[in-house]
């Protein structure tokens, strides 16, 4: 078979890397394209376009470089033709791989949509058009398959991805942060450029207060040019692609909201949550959020309820960031009840072998 894959992210391009290596392991003579990315093409993709080209946040981001944009859909379209595959697997990344999938249905693609767009917390519109446009829907939050099933689409829970990543990870340890005398405080400021400019100042603002008491490391992107970080401060130190190193190590952690603040809590390290956009795009975003999503973190989702703080726009600010950590230090009670409510919500994602399932569950559809 032939599987053309499409990853916009660093998130994606982690699931991607197990789904390949699975298609491969099930399907002897598999041929797989993609866009994606280091992971993917480690895995053995032939990954056409690389995820550093394609991360735009936000609106008046996605506005700005709209030629781009536009570009790369008429590249993608024109691979997948191209290439001929059997299905069209989209990865998350939903204001392009809906689009795509909309291209696609109307070429008579089969379509296969593995981590569902969000649309349980935007325009539950939307599920009219991926019906339409998305033969099998593959999501990984508990709760999602129940939504799907209401609207008659053919949908199921696998499992969330992180659950594999991370017990990889910890059946093959190693990386680059080692065990030192003062506990660590790890800043995850997101793998998006817009992200890091606007989120981590004032994470590195707050931390100045632990600068006695913790080594303060930052997970960064070899990706981005170190520049972007703007780091003065010599008693910050960096870990470049090795995030969870980094958590497997720490004691607290800062982390912007997204997959990071899922894998931190699947890792046990009690984490405050945090979020600046561009304030027309968090307006726009405001605007269409479906009014019963409370929670703009997946820890908070997936639990129902707040266990996480999140501090977002105009509370993402020293003095509320600082106390928050402090809360969540060793002996204090909050800490205790954060890492309980980690045990349920691990509880919930299902159990090992998500990659495996998946691959099977896209070569059973090819061949009903």
């Amino acid at each position: 078979m032939k599987y053309f894959i499409i990853a916009g992210e660093a998130s994606g391009d982690l699931h991607g890397s197990g789904l390949v290596k699975q298609l491969f392991l099930q399907d002897k003579d598999a041929k797989i394209q993609a866009w994606g990315g280091d992971k993917m093409i480690k895995a053995g993709a032939d990954v056409k376009k690389h995820i550093k080209d394609l991360a735009f946040m936000g609106f008046v981001e996605v506005i700005s470089n709209l030629k781009t944009i536009l570009s790369n859909f008429k590249l993608c379209k024109s691979q997948i033709e191209s290439f001929k595959p059997d299905v069209l697997i989209l990865i998350d990344y939903p204001g392009f791989n809906l689009r795509i999938a909309n291209w696609a249905k109307k070429n008579n693609l089969k379509v296969v949509y593995y981590i569902s767009p969000q649309v349980w917390a935007w325009k539950k519109s939307r599920v009219k058009k991926i019906k339409r446009d998305v033969d099998k829907m593959l999501v990984i939050l508990p709760f999602e398959e129940q939504f799907y099933a209401k609207y008659g689409m053919s949908v199921t829970f696998v499992g969330h991805p992180l659950v594999d990543a991370i017990n990889d990870f910890r059946q093959n340890i190693s990386g680059q942060v080692e065990t030192a005398e003062k506990p660590i405080l790890a800043l995850l400021p997101g793998s998006r450029e817009q992200e890091i400019k606007r989120i981590l100042p004032q994470m590195l603002e707050a931390v100045e207060e632990f600068y006695e008491t913790h080594r303060i490391v930052i997970a960064a992107v070899s990706v981005l040019p170190k520049e972007i970080y703007n780091i003065a401060s010599e008693k910050i130190e960096f870990v470049f692609d090795d995030a969870y190193s980094l958590l497997s190590k720490a004691e607290c952690a800062l982390v912007t909201s997204g997959t990071a603040t899922l894998e931190t809590a699947l890792f046990k390290v009690p984490l405050v949550v945090c979020y600046k956009a561009n304030l027309i795009s968090y307006f726009i975003a405001k605007k269409l959020v479906a009014r019963n999503i409370k929670y703009i973190s997946l820890v908070n989702l997936i639990a129902g309820k707040m266990v996480c703080k999140e501090l977002i726009q105009n509370d993402l600010q020293k003095d509320k960031i600082v106390e928050e950590l402090r809360k969540i230090l060793p002996n204090q009670p909050h800490r205790n009840e954060m890492l309980a409510e980690f045990d349920e919500l691990e509880k919930k994602l299902g159990t090992n072998g998500v990659a495996n399932r998946v691959a099977n569950e896209i070569i059973d559809f090819l061949n009903k």
